[in-house]
């Protein structure tokens, strides 16, 4: 039995360097989690058609896709379009984080990756994934979010958004009217706020008003300057 239940979690991983598979293999098993391996993007695929993962480790270079375009892929497919997904690199670049998050990564990690480091970020993308199990439906204004089927409705038409996207409108829509700081946030939807720069917050805000746009709605999230967000509905 795992942290999370009975059934082990099962993770792929995607690195194409054998000896950084080897070591977060042999790491994540010890901690009783079920690991897969992908040396490139087409393994991956193969891998997936079989079994979807609990969650995904991607490295950002890999020998057929970059990592950042492979993620964009998956979340653009239903099969996929919710596995919490870490994305494995060396670069350090503030710009190359975002670049990440843009894509659709839920996480970040710059290697050498420290390993109690990246536990602890998996663990708490799993909690949140298991978290949306309530059969529980959030209604405000024009929005609905069944946190049964992960699945937002605008004036009852289904729209697509993120995982991360999801689990931020999710705590929005339970606190309607309040102002939240970036670091309260990442306190609250994330839960580790030490191990993640605000600017992560901000990238996710932008993805989800990105999705909320073409039904005139992105104005429910507002910015209020030198203090946070809030979010708001309007009376239509």
């Amino acid at each position: 039995m795992d942290t999370f239940g009975a059934m082990k979690k099962h993770i792929l991983l995607i690195e194409d360097e054998a000896p950084i598979r080897q070591m977060v293999r042999f790491a994540l098993e010890r901690e009783g989690y079920e690991v897969s391996e992908a040396a490139h993007a087409k393994a991956a695929r193969a891998l997936i058609a079989e079994r979807v993962p609990d969650l995904m480790l991607v490295d950002w270079m890999l020998p057929d896709l970059s990592g950042p375009e492979l993620i964009k892929r998956l979340r653009s497919e239903e099969l996929t379009h919710d596995v919490p997904t870490i994305m494995l690199t060396a670069k350090v670049d503030e710009e190359n984080m975002i670049q990440g998050l843009d894509h659709g990564a839920d996480d970040y990690l710059t290697k050498p990756v420290s390993m109690k480091l990246l536990s602890a970020r998996i663990k708490a993308l799993l909690r949140r994934s298991i978290g949306f199990n309530e059969e529980t439906v959030l209604q405000s204004g024009r929005l609905a979010l069944d946190q049964a089927s992960y699945q937002l409705r605008i004036d009852q038409v289904p729209v697509t958004i993120g995982l991360t996207e999801f689990r931020l409108l999710e705590f929005f829509m339970q606190h309607a009217g309040r102002v939240y700081s970036r670091a309260q946030l990442l306190d609250f939807v994330w839960g580790q706020s030490k191990y993640l720069e605000e600017r992560t917050v901000d990238v996710h805000i932008l993805r989800l008003r990105k999705a909320l746009k073409p039904y005139e709605v992105d104005h429910y999230i507002q910015t209020v300057r030198g203090a946070g967000y809030r979010f708001e509905q309007d009376n239509t």
